[in-house]
């Protein structure tokens, strides 16, 4: 039985939970496309890759 809100858990992003894309887009200021196109060009679902992704893109 998987429990919810673990630590292992919250290090990843589910795509198919709208939610989570909704969740990381809104705290980043960017699209939910935005997420999933970090998400491929990472090759990751790891949250901290995705926001470390973005935020470079950001400074660019």
């Amino acid at each position: 039985m998987a429990t919810r809100g673990t630590k292992l858990e919250r290090s990843k992003v589910n795509s198919s939970q709208d939610y989570e894309v909704k969740y990381l887009a809104d705290k980043l200021g960017v699209s939910s496309q935005a997420i999933g196109g970090a998400k491929r060009a990472t090759g990751s679902n790891s949250r901290e890759d995705i926001e470390k992704y973005i935020k470079d893109k950001q400074k660019k």
